[in-house]
């Protein structure tokens, strides 16, 4: 969504870069773990066709993520997928009047916001800050703030005494969790926190669990919160399928595994940093923590468009407040990929004369 008066395609993602794309195209746009979702993941999803004649019933997912942040079921809020939070937050009765998002991040929550009629701030963070959260850069009259932790597109994994510094009487924090699952040890979460005011964090099963195509997801807030949002919600807004596989992902042996997934992926990560460092036309955000990374290349969008002639498909930086043309986000993959994309990178790099 573009107005004459902002130059940002705040609609844009990452799975436009993959439309219409050709044949063999290398996925490094979409920040989704590769190969999955996992086989006993498609079962238990599968499994649950057997019980669309009935309306979705939700309660035993909710119990499920409850028991698996320790926190009460009143807390949760189940939703189709992150998005759909992002919407109820700007279309709720929360009394919102001066929200603010910290860019650059994750663009649908200002576009809810704008969608329903909200004037929205924006706070942006500094490459030579590198893309860090400043607290006292938040204005006091701000009463809502919307963050992300690791950040999308930066990867940058802000303390969570950072982002608590924000809470206020009146104020709601909203931390985007969605790639929290993909930081080993889910450093810095603040999803089992219920001793700070106002606060609402989000996560998202698409990321580690390749769900996107069935919008999982939920929040978790403080129960009134939580009321006013699920007043908000349509009937039954979750499917059965979805709420399968909530319940397969919460379970703890579906833990274990998105954990050596993250640390697997903390390894392909520093790799692809590692490769990254020997170009000197590359500038890196090297606080990386997440299943992603953010470089910086002048000519970026000729060597985007050549990476893309090459195989590979990236995602553009400048639909992204605070960002522009030069930068480049690339999705942390195994180790044969990053080599491939890095001689690719090698001849982009060449040719456009960078």
């Amino acid at each position: 969504m573009r107005t004459p008066t902002d130059p940002f395609d705040l609609r844009h993602h990452g799975d436009a870069e993959l439309l219409d794309a050709v044949a063999g195209l290398t996925d490094l746009a979409v920040n989704v773990r590769a190969n999955t979702p996992p086989p006993w993941l498609r079962e238990r999803i599968a499994d649950s066709l057997t019980d669309l004649a009935a309306y979705p019933d939700g309660r035993a997912a909710r119990a499920a993520v409850a028991e698996r942040h320790g926190l009460p079921q009143d807390r949760v809020l189940l939703t189709a997928g992150a998005a759909e939070a992002f919407v109820l937050l700007a279309r709720a009765a929360l009394g919102v009047r001066r929200p603010l998002v910290v860019h650059p991040q994750f663009t649908e929550p200002e576009s809810a916001l704008r969608d329903a009629g909200h004037r929205v701030a924006r706070l942006l963070l500094r490459e030579e800050d590198g893309f860090r959260l400043d607290p006292a850069a938040v204005p006091e009259d701000a009463d809502l703030v919307v963050v992300g932790n690791p950040t999308n597109p930066t990867s940058v994994l802000h303390p969570a005494s950072s982002i608590t510094a924000l809470a206020r009487p009146g104020r709601l924090v909203v931390v985007d969790e969605a790639f929290m699952d993909a930081v080993p040890d889910e450093a810095e979460t603040l999803a089992d926190r219920t001793d700070v005011p106002g606060l609402v964090v989000l996560r998202s099963l698409t990321k580690t669990w390749g769900l996107a195509g069935l919008r999982v997801g939920y929040l978790l807030a403080e129960p009134d919160v939580v009321r006013a949002l699920q007043a908000a919600q349509p009937l039954w807004p979750v499917s059965t399928p979805a709420l399968a596989a909530t319940r397969a992902c919460m379970d703890a042996a579906a833990l274990k595994e998105a954990e050596q997934a993250a640390r697997r992926c903390a390894v392909e990560r520093a790799h692809l940093l590692a490769g990254l460092a020997e170009f000197d036309e590359v500038r890196v955000v090297a606080a990386a923590e997440a299943s992603f990374v953010l470089l910086h290349v002048q000519r970026g969008e000729q060597v985007r468009a050549r990476l893309r002639d090459l195989g590979f498909a990236t995602r553009r930086g400048d639909t992204f407040p605070g960002l522009g043309p030069d930068w480049i986000r690339v999705a942390v993959r195994d180790r044969a990929t990053t080599n491939r994309f890095l001689l690719a990178l090698d001849q982009a790099l060449t040719v456009v004369g960078c």
